[in-house]
């Protein structure tokens, strides 16, 4: 299990400008969603996009204290026409 806001930080280390939303989708703190939103995503492929995300938690993940990972990404452009 591992501290939401730590999971933030972990990606915020990697990309300074992340909106970082985290929710646990199981009750047992390693099966999480993450919505991540920022500029640094424009122009980059979801693929790319996801791996940023996923370099910036490969310790946690690779530890296992994020099991499993749900990932949303978006520029805030994105983000905004989504809402």
């Amino acid at each position: 299990m591992v501290d939401f806001r730590q999971v933030e930080a972990m990606i915020q280390e990697q990309i300074p400008d992340a909106q970082v939303m985290i929710r646990d989708l199981t009750g047992g703190g390693d099966h999480l969603e993450a919505v991540v939103i920022s500029g640094e995503f424009a122009g980059k492929t979801r693929v790319k996009q996801h791996q940023m995300v996923y370099g910036a938690l490969q310790s946690a993940l690779a530890t296992e204290a994020i099991h499993a990972l749900a990932l949303k990404t978006y520029t805030p452009d994105g983000w905004a026409a989504e809402k």
